[in-house]
């Protein structure tokens, strides 16, 4: 289980850590979800995963697609299913200007991390493109180029 991390009232569940290096992200945007109550009691004790999920537009809303909530243990036979749709709370603007950047060609919708914000549940979305696989390469280049200059800083 992951341990949610506490900072100025903002608690993170789970993040999205393979995004950052599969796409390269142009904006993010902080939206609400519209959850059950089991869905919010698993969320509380951290149970949740975003690998291989995405944002997908349906019917005029915003709709996140493949993301995995843990059923909540002490919930009955009316808990949760786990990988359901569940609806992003955005504004008509915000959702208008999405629409239109994904209908260009090579921008996706994912999440980047869940998170509580003064006790409401909020996902972080982000507008991205995929990278191709040499930028995926000069990214790991740069890092290990980094932690080597690192690691001669201490030394010195």
């Amino acid at each position: 289980m992951q341990h949610p991390t506490k900072k100025d009232n903002i608690k993170i569940v789970c993040q999205n850590k393979r995004a950052r290096f599969e796409y390269e992200i142009s904006e993010t945007y902080e939206a609400g979800m519209v959850l059950q109550g089991t869905e919010v009691k698993s969320l509380r004790g951290g149970r949740a995963n975003l690998s291989d999920s995405y944002a997908d537009m349906r019917q005029g809303e915003i709709v996140l697609v493949g993301a995995h909530i843990s059923p909540y243990p002490q919930g009955n036979r009316e808990n949760h299913d786990p990988i359901r749709p569940r609806k992003l709370l955005l504004n008509k603007r915000e959702i208008r200007k999405l629409y239109g950047k994904t209908q260009e060609r090579g921008f996706v919708l994912i999440p980047l991390k869940i998170y509580f914000n003064h006790g409401r549940a909020k996902v972080e979305v982000a507008l991205a493109r995929g990278k191709k696989l040499y930028d995926k390469r000069e990214t790991l280049k740069r890092r290990a180029e980094e932690r080597q200059m690192e690691r001669e800083a201490r030394w010195k």
